[in-house]
């Protein structure tokens, strides 16, 4: 491959760090229809966090050019689509961004290009989707005038040890020599090493079910917590003693949301009865994970109730908002479930998290995240993200006498809290 010129659709948690680690070896063009986030970039900031100022520098401006606009990639060879795939409040694949992005790319597309889609969808989207409206629009022929790969996207936002060059990158073509020709591009800056997956649908479903099989060996863990509260033993021992043996998962019970592992299961899902099977066990995972914010705040109200407190105007502090720790992410986070279930309970809600972006907060809850944190104001506390930045802070020292403290991600190891 010749000096290959990549656009990059989409610069999100997923795009900007592809962009930079090929602009570190080919000119780069990085899209994104977000006139705030290109003007951001261009500054040397990145919200996500998942770039410093000092990566950003390195190729902005010289490999690597950040544009809201399409006839800034006409001249690209090799397109890489890395828009989100979000689920419809119905839970059913919603490809409305990554059709989006098909269709503007597609201006651009000329003989001889290379598409190739990082996005998780359910396998088959990439050939039977996404292929045809570039026929349509183009009026170029598959696999003739054009061609296509899909090689899943791995990132873990937040997580600065497993970065998108230290994890092994599965590609695909839809023929033998893109294949090759990927391999070889991704090749060059992968540290971890290529996998070839024999075909693209291949390569789609293996993306998908990584987040499923994690789904629900969460689930499984979730619905023992359920049942040993019940039998009033605590969980967390229970997976310490069992993980003793060689072979033992070791998965702990929290809430499950994000842009994966809480979207992921539900495009197999659709597939499969699209296909006429009804997957049970994916499913009933996510019907578990779904339910927690419920069973948090049902044990939270039964320890007031045993205390002879009431859940109507007690004060409850969540601490943090994103879907996962250490990152600005609010993507689907069942944090603000738990927030809408403390609220129908009576409880008035304040919420502290000062990695979680602001103004997707905002949007969110509709109201403004804490800046600061009152002592011994709060009836309840509840630890529902492990931030670093919470090591600092002891939940004691917020809480009222006998007030309850719920530690959902065991952070703090205090026996006197509340743990799933």
């Amino acid at each position: 491959m010749n000096n290959p010129k990549i656009a990059i659709i989409g610069l999100g948690y997923v795009g900007l760090p592809l962009a930079a680690a090929f602009a570190s070896k080919y000119e780069v063009v990085g899209f994104d229809i977000n006139t705030k986030r290109i003007a951001e970039l261009n500054s040397g900031l990145d919200a996500t966090n998942e770039l410093t100022t000092e990566q950003l520098n390195k190729v902005v401006g010289t490999s690597l050019k950040f544009t809201t606009i399409l006839e800034d990639i006409s001249n690209c060879t090799t397109f890489i689509v890395t828009v989100p795939t979000p689920v419809t409040s119905s839970k059913n694949p919603d490809l409305t961004p990554i059709v989006k992005a098909t269709e503007s790319l597609s201006t651009a597309l000329k003989k001889g290009d290379t598409v190739v889609y990082e996005s998780t969808v359910y396998p088959g989207v990439t050939e039977e989707v996404c292929v045809p409206i570039l026929e349509e629009k183009t009026g170029l022929k598959f696999n003739t005038d054009f061609f296509v790969g899909y090689s899943p996207e791995r990132i873990n936002p937040g997580d600065k040890k497993h970065t998108i060059t230290k994890i092994t990158k599965v590609v695909s073509g839809s023929t033998p020599q893109t294949l090759k020709k990927l391999s070889v591009l991704y090749g060059s800056i992968i540290e971890a090493g290529i996998y070839e997956a024999p075909t693209i649908k291949t390569a789609e479903a293996a993306k998908v079910i990584e987040n499923t099989q994690r789904d629900i060996n969460i689930a499984f863990v979730n619905e023992l917590s359920i049942i040993f509260s019940k039998m009033g033993i605590d969980t967390n021992e229970v997976l310490k003693a069992a993980g003793t043996k060689w072979n033992f998962l070791n998965f702990f019970p929290g809430l499950v949301g994000g842009h994966c592992i809480g979207v992921d299961p539900y495009y197999l899902a659709y597939k499969s009865e699209q296909l006429g099977y009804t997957p049970e066990m994916i499913l009933a995972g996510r019907k578990i994970n779904d339910s927690m914010p419920t069973f948090i705040v049902s044990q939270i109200v039964k320890q007031l109730l045993k205390q002879n407190k009431n859940s109507q105007n007690a004060k409850a502090l969540i601490l943090g908002a994103t879907f996962k720790e250490n990152c600005p992410d609010l993507r689907n986070s069942k944090v603000v479930d738990v927030y809408q279930e403390l609220n129908e309970f009576g409880f008035q809600v304040d919420v502290f998290d000062l990695e979680a972006d602001a103004e997707v907060f905002l949007k969110e809850y509709g109201f403004d995240k804490l800046k600061e944190i009152s002592n011994n104001e709060y009836d309840v506390v509840i630890l529902a993200v492990a931030h670093d930045s919470f090591k600092t802070i002891n939940p004691k020292d917020l809480i009222v006498k006998e007030g309850v403290v719920f530690d959902v991600k065991g952070f703090y190891k205090d026996p006197d809290f509340l743990y799933l």
